[in-house]
């Protein structure tokens, strides 16, 4: 191995070698260049990662699967998707992270979300590696015996790569408890048993959580409220701007208002919605409900049905408000968007999607001195707490009230808020969040890899 100079010439390095190997995969390498770009106090304090080689051996996954699907439709016509589980770091615990269904899943996106998993679970303190898979099946559209039917053929292809104590999928983007019952139905068919810690975000009758649906917003908005108490503010009052309308979306509305804030917007594919008086009242949060039911995918039903504006074709980082949650999909906030923001005169922009922000919007975001930015590995964490908590209830054959899952929600939440900030400050970084995130998240992974020796 080459010895290097510098800290910095080790992590270019690194991403050259990554940008050789996987050079067609762009949202991994915008992740990587990310992540790896706030670690350098952190190797020149540990030249034993460079020995160990830890940062090359974190971008290469356990392994790969990708498999056929094939499933009849409603018409009797065979149909053919690609499913995929990427299984990236199981350092400190079985591998665990979400399957998503979407036209747009392939294998960039699938490696970007497991690597990006590594270090969000590991912030958890929960004993949890980091994978993700899912496939090109889009659920919208579907009959439900469409949806079973692919989903019993993928839970084939998957069911001899997981296991309670291997991996352990969640749902995520096009997964909801539909998918997840379709696919551990299938499970349980090969296995002949009743293994129900093999999945998590079921429904409550067979091993499911409370609180788990809401789980990644409520979380978010209790990491909000302790950026804002770090500046003597609190939710109460503040307004918000939101994307997207799923699960994420309305958990964050939902906790938003419990705690005296004001939500104006929701979006999708089509546009968004501005609210001048608030997603605030219990008809509209669980309208959205409905609207996510109805797999229409379109936020203009919520205009319709409030009479409210509707802008078509637009995103609604043009809105004022003291906070923007971007809550849909990756790269779903450019350059433009920022710029916006800013103008707008936001103070807080806490990222609740995956990676929702282009790097070029980022590095904006970081120049300016007056918004406050949280990343979502740490923000949105508290999704895959949860699904954490559901493991352990399963493991206990326990089943835990609403009020002790969000006891225990909120608690994790505080501790990922203080060791991200804790761990910019050990490295003379000051008050950064994105950083903080970033270090505390791999060092954990870092120093198990460490004393295990190399594989």
């Amino acid at each position: 191995m080459k010895n290097y100079t510098s800290a910095g010439e080790y992590i270019d390095a690194v991403i050259e070698t990554a940008r050789r190997r996987d050079g067609e995969k762009k949202e991994f390498l915008q992740c990587v260049t990310d992540v790896y770009g706030s670690l350098e106090k952190v190797i020149e304090a540990h030249p034993e990662y460079i020995r160990a080689d830890i940062l090359t051996r974190m971008i290469e996954p356990d392994r790969f699967i990708s498999f056929r699907v094939a499933w009849v439709d409603d018409n009797g016509y065979t149909q053919i998707n690609r499913g995929y589980r990427v299984q990236f770091n199981s350092a400190i615990g079985p591998y665990k992270g979400g399957l998503r269904f979407h036209s747009t899943v392939n294998p960039s996106i699938m490696f970007f979300l497991g690597f990006e998993q590594t270090f969000k679970n590991s912030l958890t303190g929960l004993p949890m590696g980091g994978a993700k898979g899912g496939s090109d099946f889009n659920p919208v559209g579907k009959s439900d015996n469409e949806v079973m039917r692919f989903c019993q053929s993928f839970m084939t292809g998957l069911h001899h790569y997981i296991g309670s104590n291997t991996d352990v999928p969640a749902g995520d983007i096009g997964v909801g408890a539909r998918e997840i019952g379709y696919l551990f139905g299938q499970y349980k068919r090969i296995r002949i048993a009743f293994e129900n810690g093999v999945i998590t975000g079921k429904p409550l009758a067979y091993g499911g959580s409370l609180i788990r649906p809401e789980a990644t917003g409520y979380g978010a908005v209790y990491y909000t409220s302790e950026v804002l108490a770090h500046e003597n503010e609190e939710i109460k009052g503040k307004t918000f701007a939101l994307s997207g309308f799923g699960n994420v979306a309305w958990g964050a509305v939902k906790k938003i208002v419990e705690l005296g804030g004001i939500p104006l917007t929701i979006s999708g594919p089509d546009g968004y919605i501005y609210d001048k008086d608030g997603i605030v009242t219990e008809e509209k949060m669980n309208y959205l409900l409905e609207m996510r039911a109805s797999r229409r995918d379109r936020a203009e039903d919520y205009a319709e049905r409030f009479g409210v504006p509707f802008y078509p074709g637009k995103r609604p980082w043009e809105v004022a408000a003291d906070i923007a949650m971007p809550c849909a999909t990756q790269n779903e906030v450019d350059l433009e968007d920022v710029k916006q923001i800013a103008a707008n005169g936001t103070k807080y922009y806490i990222e609740v999607a995956n990676m929702p922000t282009t790097s070029a919007a980022l590095e904006y975001l970081e120049g300016q001195k007056q918004i406050i930015v949280a990343p979502s590995k740490a923000v949105n964490a508290g999704g895959v707490c949860v699904s954490g908590l559901e493991m352990s209830q399963n493991s206990q054959r326990l089943s835990w009230s609403s009020e002790e899952v969000d006891s225990r929600l909120k608690a994790a939440m505080k501790n990922i808020y203080k060791n991200s900030v804790d761990a910019a400050e050990r490295y003379g970084l000051g008050y950064n969040l994105v950083a903080g995130a970033n270090i505390a998240g791999f060092e954990k992974v870092a120093d198990a890899m460490l004393t295990q020796g190399a594989y």
